[in-house]
């Protein structure tokens, strides 16, 4: 497992594929590295398939989910992304079908809805953690007014 260091190597790793280009149109460049679902509990309220849906209708190219503490939301997430690619897929292999039977009056129409649905097809789901992070020991609290420390981490696969 890798972690990411920097806003700059989300993006990099995002645009790796040639057809990621198409996905900033509408939010330019734009990740949300810290979202909390409904599994942070007291602090996040957000289902995560309307977190997608609207990360994906807002041409985002990837969201971060980050709850409190746990990972229990990954696997719904995973498993989210990868129903809502495989719509996005059959809708694709429909539309190419009627690009070929249309007319050349309505071929261009067809074309935009398929770059659109690309643009879809390029989200990709980047799994991490908020986790507090003690000053000295679990145990040990030194100041009663610290409340601890909050880590973002983003996780990476090697491949």
């Amino acid at each position: 497992m890798i972690f990411f260091r920097t806003f700059d190597a989300v993006l990099s790793t995002l645009q790796s594929n040639a057809h990621l280009s198409l996905c900033y149109t509408k939010m330019a460049q734009f990740v949300h590295l810290h979202v909390h679902t409904q599994y942070s509990l007291l602090d996040g309220q957000a289902s995560v398939s309307a977190l997608v849906d609207k990360a994906i209708a807002d041409g985002m190219p990837g969201l971060a989910i980050t709850d409190h503490g746990n990972m229990y939301g990954i696997k719904e997430y995973f498993n989210y992304v990868k129903k809502k690619k495989g719509k996005i897929k059959d809708a694709i292999k429909d539309l190419k079908k009627q690009l070929e039977e249309a007319p050349e009056s309505e071929k261009a129409a067809i074309e935009a809805k398929i770059a659109a649905k690309e643009t879809d097809l390029a989200f990709r789901p980047i799994f991490g953690c908020e986790m507090y992070v003690a000053q000295k020991d679990l145990h040990e609290h030194v100041d009663k007014r610290d409340t601890g420390r909050h880590l973002i981490v983003l996780a990476k696969n090697l491949t």
